[in-house]
Protein backbone atom coordinates (compact mmCIF):
# COMPACT_ATOMS: atom_id res chain seq x y z
CA UNK A 1 0.00 0.00 0.00
CA UNK A 2 1.51 3.27 -1.16
CA UNK A 3 1.71 6.48 1.13
CA UNK A 4 -1.42 8.21 -0.08
CA UNK A 5 -3.25 4.70 -0.35
CA UNK A 6 -2.62 4.28 3.59
CA UNK A 7 -2.64 8.26 4.64
CA UNK A 8 -6.77 7.61 3.06
CA UNK A 9 -7.23 4.64 5.42
CA UNK A 10 -6.25 6.36 8.61
CA UNK A 11 -8.16 8.90 7.53
CA UNK A 12 -11.55 6.83 7.05
CA UNK A 13 -11.01 4.91 10.37
CA UNK A 14 -10.34 8.38 12.24
CA UNK A 15 -13.58 10.00 11.04
CA UNK A 16 -15.47 6.43 11.38
CA UNK A 17 -14.44 5.54 14.82
CA UNK A 18 -13.88 9.82 16.10
CA UNK A 19 -10.29 8.84 16.44
CA UNK A 20 -7.14 6.57 15.56
CA UNK A 21 -4.54 4.90 17.90
CA UNK A 22 -0.72 4.59 16.40
CA UNK A 23 -0.46 0.96 17.64
CA UNK A 24 -3.88 0.04 16.17
CA UNK A 25 -2.83 0.92 13.30
CA UNK A 26 0.32 -0.10 12.67
CA UNK A 27 -1.26 -3.21 13.54
CA UNK A 28 -3.83 -2.85 11.25
CA UNK A 29 -2.05 -1.58 8.29
CA UNK A 30 0.84 -3.82 8.53
CA UNK A 31 3.56 -1.06 8.89
CA UNK A 32 6.14 0.21 11.99
CA UNK A 33 4.63 2.92 14.59
CA UNK A 34 6.54 5.03 12.66
CA UNK A 35 5.34 5.11 9.70
CA UNK A 36 2.10 5.76 10.92
CA UNK A 37 3.21 8.29 13.06
CA UNK A 38 4.64 10.05 9.44
CA UNK A 39 1.94 9.68 7.90
CA UNK A 40 -0.60 11.53 11.02
CA UNK A 41 2.11 14.01 10.58
CA UNK A 42 1.74 14.25 6.95
CA UNK A 43 -2.83 14.64 7.45
CA UNK A 44 -2.06 16.91 10.35
CA UNK A 45 -0.03 19.14 7.52
CA UNK A 46 -3.09 18.58 5.15
CA UNK A 47 -5.40 19.92 8.25
CA UNK A 48 -7.48 16.81 8.08
CA UNK A 49 -6.41 15.62 11.57
CA UNK A 50 -5.14 17.16 14.94
CA UNK A 51 -2.25 14.77 16.57
CA UNK A 52 -2.91 13.75 20.24
CA UNK A 53 -0.76 11.74 22.78
CA UNK A 54 -0.97 8.39 20.88
CA UNK A 55 -3.08 8.88 18.20
CA UNK A 56 -4.82 11.39 16.36
CA UNK A 57 -8.50 12.51 16.28
CA UNK A 58 -10.07 13.98 12.66
CA UNK A 59 -10.97 18.05 12.45
CA UNK A 60 -14.38 17.41 12.18
CA UNK A 61 -14.24 16.71 16.19
CA UNK A 62 -12.96 19.66 17.14
CA UNK A 63 -15.79 21.76 15.32
CA UNK A 64 -17.28 24.23 17.81
CA UNK A 65 -19.87 23.47 20.00
CA UNK A 66 -23.12 24.43 18.13
CA UNK A 67 -25.29 27.54 19.45
CA UNK A 68 -28.47 26.65 21.51
CA UNK A 69 -30.75 27.21 18.55
CA UNK A 70 -28.96 25.39 16.15
CA UNK A 71 -29.33 21.81 18.66
CA UNK A 72 -32.63 22.89 19.08
CA UNK A 73 -34.04 21.90 15.47
CA UNK A 74 -31.73 18.75 15.56
CA UNK A 75 -33.32 15.34 16.17
CA UNK A 76 -36.46 17.49 17.90
CA UNK A 77 -38.90 14.11 17.56
CA UNK A 78 -36.42 11.51 18.95
CA UNK A 79 -35.82 14.21 21.87
CA UNK A 80 -39.26 15.08 22.41
CA UNK A 81 -39.50 11.17 22.98
CA UNK A 82 -36.77 10.83 25.31
CA UNK A 83 -38.30 13.79 27.09
CA UNK A 84 -41.83 12.16 27.48
CA UNK A 85 -39.75 9.02 28.59
CA UNK A 86 -37.53 11.12 31.17
CA UNK A 87 -40.67 12.71 32.38
CA UNK A 88 -41.08 9.02 33.94
CA UNK A 89 -37.99 9.43 36.17
CA UNK A 90 -39.45 13.02 37.99
CA UNK A 91 -40.92 12.31 41.49
CA UNK A 92 -44.39 13.34 42.42
CA UNK A 93 -42.88 15.14 44.94
CA UNK A 94 -39.85 15.93 45.82
CA UNK A 95 -36.85 18.06 44.24
CA UNK A 96 -35.23 18.11 40.63
CA UNK A 97 -32.13 19.30 39.04
CA UNK A 98 -32.52 19.95 35.42
CA UNK A 99 -29.10 20.90 33.63
CA UNK A 100 -29.34 23.03 30.48
CA UNK A 101 -29.78 21.54 26.92
CA UNK A 102 -31.93 21.53 24.34
CA UNK A 103 -33.73 17.93 25.52
CA UNK A 104 -34.14 18.80 29.26
CA UNK A 105 -36.34 21.64 28.40
CA UNK A 106 -38.18 19.56 26.43
CA UNK A 107 -38.80 18.03 29.41
CA UNK A 108 -39.45 20.90 31.05
CA UNK A 109 -42.36 21.78 28.54
CA UNK A 110 -43.77 18.40 30.28
CA UNK A 111 -43.31 19.01 34.01
CA UNK A 112 -46.70 19.81 35.31
CA UNK A 113 -47.18 22.21 37.28
CA UNK A 114 -47.94 20.48 41.26
CA UNK A 115 -47.64 21.38 44.72
CA UNK A 116 -44.64 19.65 46.43
CA UNK A 117 -42.30 19.35 43.44
CA UNK A 118 -39.01 21.38 43.84
CA UNK A 119 -36.97 22.43 40.30
CA UNK A 120 -33.47 23.42 40.49
CA UNK A 121 -31.95 24.70 37.12
CA UNK A 122 -28.80 26.53 35.64
CA UNK A 123 -30.97 27.01 32.37
CA UNK A 124 -32.18 30.43 32.18
CA UNK A 125 -34.66 28.65 28.90
CA UNK A 126 -35.96 26.38 31.79
CA UNK A 127 -36.27 28.81 33.90
CA UNK A 128 -38.27 30.89 31.48
CA UNK A 129 -40.92 28.20 30.52
CA UNK A 130 -40.96 27.04 34.63
CA UNK A 131 -41.41 30.37 35.90
CA UNK A 132 -45.15 31.07 35.05
CA UNK A 133 -46.32 27.79 37.36
CA UNK A 134 -47.74 28.75 40.37
CA UNK A 135 -47.70 25.62 42.36
CA UNK A 136 -44.03 24.11 41.71
CA UNK A 137 -41.08 25.86 43.48
CA UNK A 138 -38.52 26.90 41.21
CA UNK A 139 -34.76 27.97 41.94
CA UNK A 140 -32.58 29.40 39.52
CA UNK A 141 -28.39 28.75 39.87
CA UNK A 142 -26.37 31.63 39.56
CA UNK A 143 -22.85 32.09 37.89
CA UNK A 144 -21.49 33.30 34.53
CA UNK A 145 -24.17 32.39 31.75
CA UNK A 146 -22.58 30.81 28.24
CA UNK A 147 -24.24 32.57 25.29
CA UNK A 148 -23.93 29.07 23.45
CA UNK A 149 -26.04 27.45 25.92
CA UNK A 150 -27.67 29.53 27.72
CA UNK A 151 -26.99 27.79 30.61
CA UNK A 152 -25.08 29.45 34.32
CA UNK A 153 -21.27 27.75 35.24
CA UNK A 154 -18.31 28.65 37.39
CA UNK A 155 -17.80 28.87 41.36
CA UNK A 156 -21.31 30.84 42.22
CA UNK A 157 -23.02 27.28 40.88
CA UNK A 158 -20.67 24.68 42.26
CA UNK A 159 -20.62 26.61 45.87
CA UNK A 160 -24.22 26.89 45.65
CA UNK A 161 -24.79 23.33 45.02
CA UNK A 162 -22.08 22.28 48.10
CA UNK A 163 -24.75 22.05 50.66
CA UNK A 164 -28.05 20.69 48.23
CA UNK A 165 -28.82 17.04 48.02
CA UNK A 166 -31.98 16.15 45.50
CA UNK A 167 -34.02 13.12 44.74
CA UNK A 168 -32.84 13.07 41.08
CA UNK A 169 -30.52 14.93 38.80
CA UNK A 170 -31.68 15.13 34.37
CA UNK A 171 -28.39 15.72 32.46
CA UNK A 172 -27.51 16.45 29.22
CA UNK A 173 -24.66 15.36 27.54
CA UNK A 174 -22.96 15.94 24.24
CA UNK A 175 -21.53 12.71 23.52
CA UNK A 176 -21.10 9.35 25.65
CA UNK A 177 -19.73 5.74 24.91
CA UNK A 178 -19.04 2.98 27.17
CA UNK A 179 -15.05 3.34 27.73
CA UNK A 180 -14.94 7.27 28.04
CA UNK A 181 -18.99 7.52 30.14
CA UNK A 182 -20.12 11.55 29.37
CA UNK A 183 -18.74 13.91 27.93
CA UNK A 184 -18.90 17.39 27.13
CA UNK A 185 -16.21 20.23 24.79
CA UNK A 186 -16.48 23.10 27.26
CA UNK A 187 -14.57 22.30 30.87
CA UNK A 188 -16.75 24.88 32.50
CA UNK A 189 -19.78 22.49 31.92
CA UNK A 190 -18.14 20.13 32.83
CA UNK A 191 -17.36 21.14 36.07
CA UNK A 192 -20.88 22.00 36.06
CA UNK A 193 -22.61 18.73 35.21
CA UNK A 194 -20.21 16.81 37.47
CA UNK A 195 -21.01 18.75 40.69
CA UNK A 196 -24.56 17.86 39.29
CA UNK A 197 -24.35 14.27 39.54
CA UNK A 198 -22.86 14.63 42.89
CA UNK A 199 -25.52 16.58 44.05
CA UNK A 200 -28.44 14.05 43.36
CA UNK A 201 -29.44 10.97 44.92
CA UNK A 202 -30.25 9.21 41.17
CA UNK A 203 -28.71 10.60 38.32
CA UNK A 204 -30.57 10.41 34.63
CA UNK A 205 -29.19 11.61 31.46
CA UNK A 206 -31.00 12.35 28.69
CA UNK A 207 -28.79 12.07 24.87
CA UNK A 208 -29.88 10.78 21.36
CA UNK A 209 -28.47 7.94 19.71
CA UNK A 210 -26.44 10.41 17.69
CA UNK A 211 -23.91 11.14 20.74
CA UNK A 212 -22.95 7.61 20.89
CA UNK A 213 -19.52 6.74 20.39
CA UNK A 214 -18.75 10.68 20.59
CA UNK A 215 -15.97 11.51 23.00
CA UNK A 216 -15.66 15.16 23.48
CA UNK A 217 -12.88 16.85 25.42
CA UNK A 218 -14.05 16.72 28.71
CA UNK A 219 -15.52 13.78 31.16
CA UNK A 220 -18.28 14.57 33.59
CA UNK A 221 -19.63 11.59 34.55
CA UNK A 222 -18.56 7.53 34.30
CA UNK A 223 -20.77 5.21 33.58
CA UNK A 224 -21.06 4.03 36.77
CA UNK A 225 -21.83 7.02 38.48
CA UNK A 226 -25.40 7.55 35.57
CA UNK A 227 -28.46 5.67 36.97
CA UNK A 228 -29.95 5.97 34.02
CA UNK A 229 -29.80 6.74 30.28
CA UNK A 230 -32.39 7.67 28.11
CA UNK A 231 -32.17 8.12 24.37
CA UNK A 232 -33.81 7.13 21.27
CA UNK A 233 -34.65 3.54 19.29
CA UNK A 234 -31.94 4.44 16.91
CA UNK A 235 -29.56 3.42 19.18
CA UNK A 236 -27.84 -0.52 18.24
CA UNK A 237 -28.12 -2.85 20.15
CA UNK A 238 -24.76 -3.51 20.70
CA UNK A 239 -23.85 0.17 22.29
CA UNK A 240 -26.62 -0.36 24.48
CA UNK A 241 -25.53 -3.42 26.07
CA UNK A 242 -22.06 -2.50 26.25
CA UNK A 243 -22.95 0.58 28.14
CA UNK A 244 -24.98 -1.23 30.12
CA UNK A 245 -22.42 -3.97 31.04
CA UNK A 246 -20.43 -0.81 32.49
CA UNK A 247 -22.85 -0.36 35.02
CA UNK A 248 -25.41 2.11 33.62
CA UNK A 249 -29.10 1.28 32.91
CA UNK A 250 -30.55 2.39 29.12
CA UNK A 251 -33.78 2.94 28.15
CA UNK A 252 -34.35 3.51 24.44
CA UNK A 253 -37.82 5.48 23.84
Amino acid sequence: MYAPERQQRILEVARAQGRVEVLALSTDLGVTTETVRRDLTALERRGAVRRVHGGALPVERLEVEPPLATRTSRNAEAKRRIAARALDEVTTEGTVLLDGGTTTRALAELLPDRSGLTVVTNSIDIAAVLQSHEHTDLYVLGGRVRGRTGATVGDWLVSALADVCVDVALIGANGYSPSRGMTTPDQAEAVAKRTMVRAARRTVVLADSTKAGDDHFHRFADTESVDLLVTDTDLDDDTAAELAAEGMAVVRA
